[in-house]
């Protein structure tokens, strides 16, 4: 096998773990929540952070840059606020989570 074929083996491995450990997480998630008040508050937090990690770790292994990934975060955000959706409307959401990327920018 040559180099760069197990380049691409390697990373397709890669990517499917990262997958896998994805679903799991967000089941994990699901999971957390259906158990109400209870619920450890840092159990909650490390599967969302968890998840966002794996996402830009993916979206890299894909070739996506993590500039790339905010940036087309920031757009959807920009559409959701213009487009005054339900999250936005209700709480202004959007608005918040767009300026603290744009901030530590």
């Amino acid at each position: 096998m040559k180099r760069d074929e197990f380049n691409i083996m390697s990373n397709i491995k890669i990517i499917e773990q990262l997958k896998a450990e994805l679903l799991c997480i967000i089941g994990d998630f699901f999971k957390l929540l259906t158990k109400g008040s209870n619920v450890a508050h840092d159990a909650i937090l490390d599967c969302i952070s968890g998840a966002i990690i794996i996402l830009y770790i993916l979206a890299e292994r894909l070739g996506y840059s993590f500039t790339a990934v905010d940036e087309s975060v920031k757009k959807k955000l920009k559409v959701g606020i213009i487009e005054e959706d339900g999250v936005e409307k209700q709480g202004k959401d959007l608005s918040r989570l767009y300026n603290h990327i744009k901030e530590r920018n």
